[in-house]
């Protein structure tokens, strides 16, 4: 400021008052209070307006005082204050006007003229063209902070849909698997003394039930290695649907399977949640049901997929352990592919569950 007002004064020597201690320090009382800029923009926005008034009214050069209020109006607009903005630049262009066509008589210099009104013209063209930059900054600003905004919740709700489908999975697995441990836990119990063969049997089946779920719970786990990596191993799907009627066998439930028509072959999420849901509707059998018969009915139609799983009921109220988040988890489910689910006591006294997925065949390649 001070070199550069210097270079004006040599230029402008005998049109203006000469740079004395007075008009330095109003230079620097301008440049200082942009140190403010950030914390106070209005107060220096005005202050700088203020100084560079005063500066000229004593009739010093013209120069670069003007970039002080230049620099706090930017501040000002992109830190929200636009009034402070515009109604700073306007008080320093009248000010200007009355020093120029009025009070010029009565200010330094001696002898001076009245200013040209183009010089006015040039003066509200740079009063504008710096608030309307400050204008685009501020606006651009604002679009990169909804950007970084949208960004942050767009991650957040990523990582609440992923934590969301791990605990789905994870609920899902193991509800199976350990309703069938628990099942089999009390046969080998009751059957220890009297038929140690079957409760051989028992623990035999207790095993392969552990290693399947620890298999599945590891498949689960795979996905908060490394993002991008592909699976260690296909998600299960519903060509797997023998090992869960194997299984619940195992537990000493008999699960017919009716496929009128044959199942067409399904995109990755609608089979994975088409086994879920079914191996989730057997495992609440094997838990809270009397029945020891379940039937299992898949069928398209109408470009959809329809899941029905009954049993006979009655109800026994008992629970292996569960959260009760089975049939919440299976809704879940069913909305994230856009079917529905229902889920209820039927008027004979067994209940059932009803899913319909939306089918959406693949093309052979």
């Amino acid at each position: 400021m001070l070199g550069g007002s210097q270079f004006a004064a040599h230029a402008q020597d005998g049109e203006r008052t000469p740079l004395d201690l007075f008009a330095r320090a109003l230079l620097i009382l301008g440049a200082g209070l942009l140190l403010w800029r950030q914390r106070y923009p209005v107060f220096v926005v005005f202050g700088t307006a203020a100084a560079t008034l005063v500066y000229l009214g004593a009739g010093y050069p013209y120069g670069p005082v003007f970039v002080t209020v230049a620099v706090g109006c930017f501040a000002a607009v992109v830190a929200g204050h636009r009034w402070a903005a515009w109604t700073a630049v306007g008080m320093l262009w009248v000010g200007h006007v009355l020093v120029g066509h009025w009070l010029y008589r009565w200010l330094p210099p001696a002898g001076d003229r009245a200013g040209s009104w183009n010089q006015e013209l040039g003066f509200v063209t740079w009063g504008v063209v710096i608030l309307v930059a400050s204008e685009l900054a501020r606006i651009r600003r604002e679009q990169w902070a909804r950007d970084r905004a949208e960004r942050a919740r767009a991650t957040a709700r990523r990582a609440d849909e992923e934590r969301l489908r791990i605990a789905r999975e994870l609920h899902d697995v193991l509800a199976h698997s350990i309703s069938v441990i628990n099942v089999q836990a009390g046969v080998g119990l009751a059957l220890l003394d009297s038929d140690p063969e079957q409760a051989r049997t028992a623990l035999t089946t207790i095993k392969e039930a552990s290693k399947e779920a620890l298999g599945e719970v590891r498949q689960v786990l795979d996905t908060l290695r490394t993002p991008g990596e592909a699976p260690r191993a296909p998600a299960p799907g519903l060509d797997r649907l023998p090992e869960l009627v194997e299984q619940a066998a195992s537990a000493g439930l008999t699960v017919g399977i009716e496929e009128p028509g044959g199942v067409p072959k399904l995109p990755p999420g609608t089979d994975l949640a088409a086994f879920r849901i079914v191996q989730e509707a057997l495992t609440n059998v094997v838990r809270h049901s009397g029945s020891r018969h379940a039937r299992v009915r898949l069928e398209s139609a109408q470009g959809a997929l329809r899941l029905r799983i009954d049993d006979d009921g009655p109800a026994t109220g008992t629970d292996a352990g569960g959260s009760g988040n089975g049939l919440a988890g299976m809704r879940e489910r069913a909305v994230a592919l856009g079917g529905t689910i229902e889920a209820g006591p039927r008027d004979d006294g067994g209940f059932r569950v009803l899913a319909v997925l939306p089918l959406k065949v693949e093309e052979d390649r």
